[in-house]
């Protein structure tokens, strides 16, 4: 993604409480391992961490506009299947 990415105030404060450092969550918008629809229109991108040895899920949540990319908020989950998406191929 080329386009300028904003993180808000509060989503930095709430990522930085949960150890999740600003690169990560560039790097999570950037080059995800997955993007999915989140409500009212917005992007969830999917990046996998090791932490201690166990998998994590580092969820983003970002609104797309012109020419930015606005980060609501982020979040690591050890709950990979319940928000991983599989495509179906037909």
């Amino acid at each position: 993604m080329s386009k300028n990415i904003e993180i808000i105030p509060l989503a930095y404060r709430k990522a930085k409480k949960r150890g999740i450092s600003e690169k990560m969550i560039i790097e999570a918008v950037k080059n995800p391992e997955q993007v999915v629809d989140g409500y009212e229109g917005r992007k969830v991108a999917h990046k996998y961490y090791m932490i201690y040895k166990k998998k994590y899920l580092l969820r983003v949540v970002y609104e797309l506009y012109e020419k930015k990319c606005v980060v609501i908020t982020a979040y690591m989950t050890s709950q990979i299947q319940r928000y991983w998406e599989e495509k179906n191929e037909d």
